[in-house]
């Protein structure tokens, strides 16, 4: 075992028991890789990466190659998922010199951290027209020995390039309706117009972009948008891409049809797509993208909620050393698991073939299948409103059948660190959705899931963590952090109106602005100030996987000034909004997530106050008809009669006027500081909602 062993990252102890002497990612390594005069070795990866357990097998088992990487240097293995500070900046130093990057992460490193040689995945031996790492840490062992010069120079170059970079100030800009038009061009160029989607393969899921289209398309009735995000959220859920059994993505599609997954699970990608298809389901009304979402969440809390709280944070692609075989069928093995008749049907409705439909690269099809649905296809569905499949029973016996039957494999290696970040998401996901589809189920667990991270993830000063594991938190936390978990709360809030989430929230958005805050360039830093990451202060913008935390952040602001009416938080978000404007005009896809927050501002934004006895009739039909309705460019409060609304009135002084009328709730209707009379049905108040407010007039 080495040093590897006392972490709690499950990644690391994947490689305890290597015989590479591998060190944690800390001052121990560079004092050690200064006292040897060695350059550092570092490897990033995370515990669901194929390519990552590649690597492993090959390489850092092997007694030959680990002899000789501890002769040349001092090895340090990284955790992406818990250091997503150190993955960011060594990131974008691969992509600066190779043009390309991805995991496992290989950086040389001088001992005062700063790398003189990047790469992506290594082979053992050469191949492919790759050097392999045997000759790689020759080559440099040599060098190190012969050219230290030559390497120090180079080592200053990348330094004071990476230097340029994150010291670049922030350009301002005015917030335009310019960046929308560009981004709507701009997916509708890279539209796949037969398998929806943009762009060539692979094809991530990117619900960022069917939310922003969502919400263009409704504010311009531009029908096209819509169809473009509908379609794509279609075909994501009959492809390959959606586990057709245990529901659930796979991280992403390596073809354009999307059925050829890669099959790791991640909860971020749960906890955004779930919300999504939620959006697209009240926007369109079809059925469909309801029971995809829900049977996202029921994965969600099936699989990955962990029995002491929180979620589990991936499933392995790889089980039993292949990548997918818990997932794949062959014919005949669905129709042992299932009567005749079932298994004509399910034969048919899954796509299944005799020869199968997937083969691992360079190789022919062997029988074995990925589910998904033969209902799909070319521009398939482009206008069709789907009935739930769950309606369905015999397809719903089908694959209770099946599930059960796939559960009796051996299943994929589980990561059970629960990150903040993830979590943050997951609970919005849960308290978005349960208020779209009125289940109170969904909302029990946002609230839960929120109750258990106050209780784990919060520092003893009041900040954050960013990782719980074993019953240890640890890592001070980073924007993400502080940016999902205000989201969530708030979304907690929206949807259960328990004060003390919004409480919170304001908290930790004050806590966000005291830890990350810069002043200067008008942003919000990826990690502490007192980080021991890297030099200079690195702010992340643009949406990947997952959206930017400056994005989300942004919404929050704009969320926590009309909730609580004061104008501190509406300053930030201006602030904000101007430095990511000035991103959305030099790329605009590359930050969708702002602008569908932006969306939300283009008319005008309203704020409803519902005043009356939470539970009561007359309370909740004015909720029931707000969650129904697909009206995005709203916040919701309920502000309770008598002694409850103590606690709110303290965030939010300026809701104690608002009173039911005449023993009936009501509800205020508020856009750009001027309130309408109340009104006393639902149904006026869904009809002042979409006729606008332009005419309001001050109460």
């Amino acid at each position: 075992m080495n040093r590897l062993a006392k972490e709690k990252s499950p990644y690391l102890l994947q490689h305890a028991r290597n015989p590479v002497d591998w060190y944690p990612w800390g001052e121990e390594a560079f004092a050690a890789a200064r006292r040897e005069n060695k350059p550092v070795f570092l490897s990033i990866g995370y515990s669901t990466c194929h390519w990552c357990h590649v690597m492993e097998r090959e390489s850092f088992a092997d007694e030959e190659t680990a002899r000789r990487l501890n002769e040349a240097f001092v090895c340090v293995k990284v955790d992406r998922e818990e250091r997503p500070d150190l993955d960011h900046h060594y990131l974008s130093v691969c992509q600066a010199l190779t043009g390309s990057g991805g995991w496992p992460l290989t950086l040389l490193l001088t001992p005062d951290k700063t790398p003189f040689f990047a790469s992506t995945y290594i082979p053992k031996e050469n191949r492919w027209g790759r050097q392999g790492l045997k000759e790689l840490t020759r080559r440099v062992q040599d060098a190190w020995k012969s050219d230290p010069e030559g390497i120090a120079a180079s080592a200053e170059r990348i330094r004071e390039f990476m230097a340029r970079m994150a010291a670049e100030p922030a350009e301002k800009a005015e917030l335009e309706l310019d960046f929308s038009e560009k981004a709507y061009e701009d997916l509708k160029a890279s539209f796949d117009e037969d398998w929806a989607g943009f762009g060539p393969p692979p094809k991530f899921p990117l619900p960022q972009h069917a939310v922003f289209l969502l919400r263009y398309g409704r504010r311009t009735g531009r029908r096209e948008a819509e169809l473009m995000a509908a379609r794509t959220l279609e075909a994501m859920a009959d492809g390959g891409i959606f586990d057709h059994l245990g529901g659930g993505f796979h991280r992403y599609a390596t073809d354009r049809e999307w059925l050829v997954p890669h099959f790791e699970k991640m909860l971020y990608d749960q906890a955004l797509l779930a919300p999504a298809y939620a959006e697209g389901w009240l926007a369109t009304g079809q059925p469909a993208f309801r029971d995809t979402a829900e049977r996202v969440l029921e994965y969600m809390l099936r699989d990955l909620k962990q029995p002491g709280g929180g979620f589990a944070s991936a499933e392995d692609a790889d089980s039993e050393g292949e990548e997918g075989k818990y997932y794949l069928w062959t014919e005949k093995e669905i129709r042992e698991a299932l009567e005749p008749e079932e298994a004509v049907a399910a034969l048919d409705r899954f796509g299944v073939l005799a020869e199968g439909n997937f083969a691992e690269p360079g190789k022919a099809r062997d029988g074995r299948n990925i589910l998904h649905s033969a209902r799909g296809g070319p521009r398939a569905g482009s206008e069709s409103k789907k009935a739930p499949e769950e309606k369905d029973s015999r397809l719903a016996a089908v694959r209770a059948k099946l599930l059960a039957k796939r559960r009796m494999r051996r299943p994929p290696f589980k990561d059970t660190k629960i990150l903040t970040d993830w979590n943050g998401l997951a609970v919005a996901a849960l308290a978005v959705c349960g208020r779209a589809f009125d289940r109170p189920d969904f909302l029990r667990e946002a609230e839960a899931a929120a109750d258990f991270l106050r209780a784990t993830i919060v520092r003893p000063d009041g900040g954050l963590y960013h990782r719980a594991k074993d019953g240890e938190a640890a890592i001070p936390a980073f924007v993400d952090d502080y940016a999902f978990l205000i989201w969530g709360l708030i979304e907690v809030y929206q949807s259960t109106f328990r004060t003390a989430d919004l409480a919170e929230s304001v908290r930790l958005a004050r806590r966000a602005v005291e830890e990350l805050w810069d002043e200067g360039q008008d942003g919000f830093d990826f990690a502490p100030k007192d980080s021991d990451a890297i030099p200079g202060r690195k702010k992340e913008f643009a949406d990947g996987a997952l959206p930017s935390g400056n994005s989300v952040m942004a919404g929050n602001l704009l969320y926590l000034a009309r909730l609580t009416a004061d104008p501190t938080w509406e300053d930030f978000y201006n602030r904000l909004s101007r430095t990511l404007g000035a991103r959305a005009a030099a790329g605009p896809l590359s930050i969708t997530h702002f602008l569908s927050v932006l969306e939300l501002t283009r008319r005008q934004f309203h704020e409803v106050v519902v005043a009356g006895r939470p539970g009561a009739p007359d309370t909740n039909a004015f909720l029931n008809a707000l969650r129904r309705e697909y009206l995005p460019g709203k916040v919701v409060l309920l502000r309770p009669e008598g002694s409850e609304a103590g606690p709110l009135f303290k965030l939010a002084s300026s809701l104690e006027p608002y009173r039911s009328v005449g023993g009936r709730a009501a509800a205020y209707v508020c856009a750009g500081f001027r309130c309408r009379a109340p009104v006393t049905s639902p149904e006026s108040l869904i009809s002042l909602l979409k006729s606008g407010t332009e005419d309001l007039s001050i109460s």
